[in-house]
């Protein structure tokens, strides 16, 4: 996998989403359930504005003085016995990674779920070697055995799939024989990954949050096997982007908090762990040896920019489950391994616009994606940003839409030019308008009207109705 999925365009990406009306359902069902969950919880938290600003409040502290608790955390780290390695690109981190299972004649990997090892593509790493990397989330599982299908979503990656479609897969790739209850089908996967635990030779997982004063790696999960990841292997590395940080545990706290009732509407998921270092003398589970990769690939670049504050999210994916695009176009339209509008936002940073440049555009700019954030990231503003660096700095806008602009730009600095315009469009527009709709439009409104209906104009002008009014005597 690799921060990009797929090559096909925006355009046929998203019309893909719209036409699958499984996905539609999936995602509509699980946007209601999730945001239904997060509203309990949080109101049973109580002061959810608060603990937001907080939250905020932490990031923005970090993100103000990383190059400090980036230290520290090394620091730490090295003093329990642990090694780091700062990777400034993907290609340096896949490397290291590399480096560490050949020097551990490595053959098969256990990972927990973690987008950042997605996004550096070190699966292929390290299959390129020799390694067998065997995914043990349940959904990522489902989608590795599914011939490497993509994620869709932050938190729920195989939220496009039914149980009858995992029933089939597990059938024709893992000789399944049971039916598509999903306690039977979570049963054999259990059955299947419990076999790789016991022989894996490495386990490698991300990182929710990295305690600096400590050293220390936070997980939140609901499955377990990431605490199976790293307390079977000899050897564990964890892989974290170098903004998932906490300078103490109390920040940890306030950050899980918001993390677990943002994601999935819980107080606490099953298991948030803690893991500083590897075995030390007594302990009875846990690495012989344990590496950090901290990874920049991009975010660097971030920092002291306008868009900096994208750099605060927790991944929780809320502003994926209130978002009304994603509900109708799904995770795989956005083409990236981060959907929705965090993934609009952060997708062109990390990988530029040649790719991604009409992503900021996925968005109503409706600001629910802004009001669900549990750390306050203002994403429709920084939508609205990308959107004006795509068209006033970079020039990318399409050909038609700068002629479009510019005919408009003539036509209203000129009161005559505007005048007959205005006067003239119903009359151009009259051969598409049926029922005072335009269905299928000339020019500019050509992909408006390929999905919407558009308003026809009235043939009598706002102007027109004005000066009427005034001439009666009813304007004052």
């Amino acid at each position: 996998m690799a921060l990009k999925i797929g090559n096909e365009s925006f355009k046929d990406r998203s019309k893909k989403g719209i036409e699958d009306q499984f996905m539609r359902g999936a995602v509509a069902s699980a946007q209601e359930r999730l945001r239904t969950r997060k509203i309990e919880s949080t109101v049973e938290l109580g002061d959810w504005e608060e603990w937001r600003s907080h939250g905020e409040e932490i990031r923005q502290h970090v993100l103000d003085n990383l190059d400090y608790y980036l230290h520290e955390l090394s620091e730490n780290v090295a003093k329990r016995g642990g090694h780091v390695f700062f990777a400034k690109t993907a290609e340096e981190a896949n490397a290291y990674i590399q480096d560490v299972a050949k020097r551990k004649n490595a053959r098969k990997v256990v990972k927990s779920k973690s987008m950042v090892t997605e996004e550096i593509s070190m699966n292929e790493a390290l299959e390129a070697i020799g390694c067998e990397v065997i995914e043990t989330d349940l959904g990522e599982y489902i989608l590795q055995v599914d011939d490497h299908d993509p994620p869709s979503h932050i938190v729920a990656p195989a939220l496009h799939k039914n149980k009858q479609q995992i029933r089939d897969v597990f059938r024709e790739k893992l000789a399944y024989q049971k039916t598509e209850k999903p306690e039977e089908l979570a049963l054999h996967a259990r059955e299947m990954l419990r076999k790789e635990f016991l022989t894996a030779d490495i386990g490698i997982t991300g990182c929710n949050f990295a305690v600096a004063e400590s050293g220390s790696i936070s997980l939140v999960t609901n499955e377990g096997n990431a605490r199976l990841v790293t307390a079977l292997p000899k050897t564990q590395i964890t892989v974290m982007g170098m903004e998932r940080l906490v300078p103490t545990y109390e920040e940890l706290e306030v950050l899980v908090s918001l993390l677990t009732r943002s994601a999935v509407g819980q107080k606490l998921t099953s298991y948030v762990t803690t893991l500083t270092g590897p075995r030390e003398e007594g302990d009875v589970d846990g690495p012989e040896e344990f590496h950090l990769v901290i990874i920049d690939n991009g975010r660097s670049k971030i920092l002291g920019t306008e868009f900096q504050s994208v750099l605060q999210c927790i991944r929780c994916a809320a502003c994926i489950n209130v978002c009304p695009v994603y509900r109708h176009i799904g995770g795989h339209s956005y083409g990236s391994i981060y959907p929705g509008p965090i993934g609009a936002v952060l997708t062109p940073l990390l990988d530029g616009y040649d790719d991604h440049k009409e992503l900021p555009y996925a968005s109503t700019l409706c600001a629910a994606c802004t009001e669900a954030c549990p750390v306050k990231i203002p994403l429709h503003e920084l939508l609205h940003k990308h959107r004006q660096k795509i068209v006033e700095k970079e020039g990318r806008a399409p050909i038609s839409e700068k002629l479009a602009m510019k005919a408009f730009g003539l036509g209203a600095a000129s009161p005559l030019m505007y005048k007959v315009g205005s006067k003239l469009a119903p009359s151009a527009l009259n051969p598409f308008t049926v029922d005072d709709s335009i269905s299928k439009g000339p020019g500019p409104l050509k992909s408006w009207t390929a999905i919407r209906e558009f308003p026809a104009p009235d043939k009598k002008r706002f102007r027109d109705w004005f000066d009427e009014r005034d001439k009666g005597g009813k304007i004052q």
